[in-house]
């Protein structure tokens, strides 16, 4: 096992390389890049000022210099080279909006970030693997049919959709809810612990239930197929008919089982630990990397995509790694090669 575990670490390396090169090479050819935004906003500082201004009104040698200053006077491969030492290094570069270090950014708003994606594990898993034992234990019932019809729904809905949707109802009409943010301006000033707690939960009902809803559905109907699936195997019947009540059965034989495709889900749900969702942090205006990186992408700030695509990728990769250990701890029968 320890020999597997370490070939899927070293395939890391290239994925990671592979993912880096095409969205690097990309942000390179994309129109309106950081060079052109700087000569934009140069230009509309010179209407404002009375004059007129265009591309031909900067010298061959001021495009240079703005050229080198944003890393645009290299080749492809070779800004890539640059940048993957710098890496290497730990420097993910400075802003071209914000000015600061690109790691100076994340860090600043990753707490947020993890905060929900912790939150949001707990959510999906404490809540849908529950349910979908229930749905699945009482299928084709009236709490089966009416549950399916709130979980299809559910699903149907993007997350943002959901969270405009819950601002306006609950924040805006019933003013329930704060209107977004991670705190208020007031969080400064709350004097106990158990306030701060009450304010931080306060602002996090409304994007949780957004964020939860799409992993929820998912995870609920996969608990509930895949345990349906066992529960009609023969070795859960042969158990049944040789007197083993069906709820001793269920939770000794079908369950562990069922619980593989769950499992197998872990991955993908490790990166919103670190990264977000960009749209629901953008309705709810959570400043966290999420909204970030929808800012970054406005803005063309290219260091910052580049700076959070790096730790996005390397935790999905992460992830899917846990995936197959957790899998190996539900199931058994999984017997990784040498």
């Amino acid at each position: 096992m320890l020999a597997y575990f370490i070939r899927r670490l070293l395939l890391v390396i290239p994925t990671f390389i592979g993912i880096t090169v095409l969205v690097f090479t990309i942000t390179r050819f994309v129109p309106g890049g950081p060079m052109e935004r700087a000569i934009a906003e140069m230009q509309q500082m010179s209407l404002s000022q009375g004059s007129s201004m265009s591309n031909n009104s900067l010298s061959e040698e001021q495009l240079a210099e703005l050229s080198a200053f944003y890393g645009m006077d290299k080749p492809v491969w070779q800004a890539y080279v640059d940048w993957m030492g710098k890496l290497l290094q730990g420097d993910l570069g400075a802003s071209t909006f914000y000015q600061d270090p690109v790691l100076d950014l994340i860090l600043d708003r990753l707490p947020v970030s993890t905060f929900y994606g912790v939150c949001l594990f707990l959510i999906s898993y404490g809540v849908s693997i529950p349910l979908g034992i229930a749905k699945a234990r009482y299928h084709g019932s009236w709490f089966d049919n009416l549950s399916s019809i709130a979980i299809f729904v559910g699903f149907a809905l993007p997350g943002f959709v959901v969270g405009i949707l819950l601002l306006t109802v609950f924040s805006f009409q019933l003013e329930w809810f704060p209107f977004g943010g991670f705190v208020s301006d007031e969080f400064e000033d709350l004097e106990t612990l158990s306030e701060q707690i009450y304010e931080i939960l306060w602002h996090a009902v409304l994007p949780l239930m957004a964020y939860a809803i799409g992993d929820f559905a998912i995870l609920t109907m996969t608990m509930k197929n895949s345990l349906m699936e066992n529960l009609s195997a023969d070795y859960v019947r042969t158990a049944i008919a040789k007197g083993l009540p069906f709820d001793k059965a269920l939770k000794q034989h079908a369950l562990r089982n069922s619980l593989i495709p769950i499992a197998s889900h872990f991955g993908a749900v490790v990166s919103v630990f670190f990264a977000g969702s960009f749209l629901i942090e953008a309705v709810f205006n959570i400043d966290g990397i999420g909204l970030l990186g929808y800012d970054a992408i406005l803005q063309r700030d290219y260091p910052v995509v580049m700076g959070i695509l790096v730790m996005t990728s390397i935790a999905m990769m992460i992830g899917n790694i846990l995936s197959d250990i957790c899998v190996a701890l539900v199931d058994p029968r999984v017997k990784f090669g040498k």
